[in-house]
């Protein structure tokens, strides 16, 4: 939403050769999420010229690299935020030419932070004033500076707040548009998405805001769990297990029992498959065509769609095959179009773009269905392995229109006569280890701001309010039956995601225990490969003890991926976090949840 907002696209960071690399509540050692990460993080750390800045509560393995760690306070990342923005208004260190040639609203927002008390809110963060500063002045003189935001903020306290805050730092400081800082997103997979936040789009019971189609899960419950004529009555699942992996458990089991229908699609008998009406399993990753998804590289973007390792077990096929066969069940696949698509791709290419595009024309309900036709008309006709990559015909059209100079850059449509998007699909298609689609340039990300007058938008006036009032609110309402911030769901070296259930892969920490700190454990008497009971205010459940220096005092945390149920295994291997979070702690914006700031206690057993 903020994205949209302030520039019309995503962004991330050029870390490979950026003065400065900002990560906010982020831990590539572990989580990854940017090109060679290990690698790259250790060129950043130990090249004198240049410097890391790691913002998270814990001292994480990427802080261990860090020049500066700005060790903030469970929740207290919108105070520092702030300060540090309010340090680059109150010493003149703002990007002002810059942000006059490609910028509006500054005038908006610099009253905010003219006389903000930064020693307050550097107080209100945890972080020593000094050291604020000194990470704000470096990021100010770097020639580019990178920044990294996940889900550390994202699922706390004031996260859409925070990831105003953070573009405000990154834009201020002129830091987009040039080698080393933000660049925006070129993805195949964001062609078929929307973009933004709907204003007017809302949940029909709650009136939650929809942002780029996605219902906030914390209020699923509340969607279900009413009178209200307009309740969700059924949920299609797919790939994913709501029933462990959201908030509060216990409500979201409760909530699915309630529906009237619940149809689940995955290769494993999940906890939500075992609240379903209907269990439909598919073929595995290695049974069908799958693409990379987070294709996010700069200059140089690669897609690759991976192909058929092996034929599935009988009665079982993919996805796409799956979403065809319902299309024609309910009587909503058009047929028609199927046939002359068919016979049009038999005839040629030219003939079968023609046929495409004449039925997006002149049939509105052609779009929509447009994927599953896809694969139903020409799956069988691709080689062998690669039908589900069927509808990257239509993102390989897409990209040539939208996109077609990044396209040619990377070396494809260079035959004479060829249609762009047809020579993009066939090397996607013959990849079988990946293609370079896009190569861009720095000079191009000034006329992909796609806001509506083309300038970087700074003022994003609906969240001032919440903004001036950091100014006098807690960072933590202090609760003494909860004394303890869990932050719960903590990646680790062997948790990952949710993406292998039998816990026995797991060699290190297979009970998924609670980390606490030395002066933490003494006080409350805990060992270390101790138990002790742990209460939040939506359950309670029985934990391993780590001591662990990595942790500030008041601290603790819980691995995420863990508490996983698995037909083979007697012990599910830890705790599932859900079991402790609640659907009430969310941020009243964008509805993420707040899992990273649990109230909790511990009591020795």
């Amino acid at each position: 939403m903020v994205a949209t907002k302030m520039l019309g696209a995503f962004t991330r960071g050029d870390f490979e050769t950026c003065e400065v690399g900002v990560f906010i509540g982020k831990n590539p050692w572990f989580s990854h999420g940017i090109p060679r990460a290990r690698v790259t993080l250790r060129e950043l750390s130990k090249d004198p010229d240049r410097c890391m800045i790691v913002i998270d509560p814990r001292r994480s393995e990427t802080a261990d690299l860090a020049d500066i760690h700005l060790q903030v306070k469970p929740g207290g990342d919108a105070w520092l935020l702030s300060a540090i923005f309010a340090v680059f208004v109150q010493e003149g260190l703002l990007a002002e030419q810059w942000l006059a040639e490609h910028s509006d609203g500054l005038d908006e927002v610099l009253p905010h932070f003219e006389s903000l008390p930064i020693g307050l809110y550097c107080e209100k963060s945890g972080v020593e004033e000094d050291l604020v500063r000194k990470a704000a002045r470096r990021i100010a003189s770097a020639k580019s500076a990178a920044f990294f935001e996940d889900l550390g903020v994202q699922m706390n306290r004031h996260s859409t707040l925070v990831s105003y805050l953070h573009r405000l730092v990154a834009y201020g400081t002129g830091n987009y548009g040039r080698a080393g800082s933000t660049y925006p997103v070129t993805s195949l997979q964001s062609l078929l998405s929307g973009s933004g936040a709907s204003e007017d789009y809302r949940t029909p019971v709650t009136q939650s805001r929809v942002i780029i189609g996605l219902t906030p899960c914390n209020v699923i419950p509340d969607e279900i769990l009413t009178d209200h004529p307009k309740r969700f009555r059924a949920m299609f699942v797919e790939a994913n297990n709501p029933v462990h992996s959201l908030a509060d458990s216990r409500r979201m089991r409760e909530a699915f029992e309630a529906l009237d229908l619940v149809v689940v699609v995955d290769v494993a008998m999940t906890e939500t498959a075992m609240v379903a009406d209907y269990v439909l399993p598919v073929a595995t990753q290695f049974e069908k065509a799958e693409a990379t998804f987070f294709n996010f590289e700069f200059p140089k973007n690669y897609f690759h769609l991976r192909h058929a390792l092996l034929e599935p077990p009988d009665g079982l096929f993919s996805e796409a095959e799956l979403h065809a066969r319902l299309a024609e069940a309910m009587g909503s696949m058009p047929m028609a179009a199927v046939e002359a698509l068919r016979e049009a791709w038999d005839l040629g290419r030219p003939e079968f773009r023609a046929k495409f595009f004449e039925l997006m024309t002149t049939d509105p309900s052609f779009a929509t269905m447009a994927p599953v036709v896809l694969f139903r008309a020409i799956g069988d006709k691709l080689p062998k392995g690669t039908a589900e990559g069927a509808v990257t015909w239509a993102l390989a059209q897409m990209a040539a229109q939208k996109t077609p100079d990044s396209i040619r850059r990377a070396g494809i449509g260079q035959e004479e006569g060829s249609d762009l998007g047809d020579a993009l699909f066939d090397a996607i298609i013959a990849g079988n280890r990946g293609v370079v689609f896009a190569v861009d340039e720095w000079k191009d990300c000034a006329d992909k701001i796609a806001t509506p007058n083309g300038r970087i938008q700074m003022s994003v006036p609906e969240l001032f309010e919440e903004l001036d009032g950091l100014a006098t609110e807690a960072r933590m309402l202090k609760d003494p039956e909860y004394p303890f911030v869990l932050s719960a769901g903590e990646r680790r070296s062997f948790t990952a995601n949710t993406i292998l259930r039998n816990p026995g892969w797991r060699k290190k920490d297979a009970s998924g225990a609670l980390r606490i700190s030395p002066d933490d454990a003494i006080r409350l008497g805990l060992d270390n490969g101790g138990t002790a009971r742990l209460t939040t205010r939506s359950g309670s459940a029985k934990v391993q003890i780590e001591v662990s220096d990595r942790m500030q005092n008041g601290h603790i945390s819980l691995p995420n991926g863990t508490g996983l149920r698995h037909r083979d295994a007697k012990d599910i291997g830890g705790i599932a976090p859900n079991e402790l979070t609640s659907t009430e702690d969310r941020d009243p914006i964008a509805g993420t949840p707040w899992h990273k700031s649990t109230a909790a206690r511990i009591e020795v057993i």
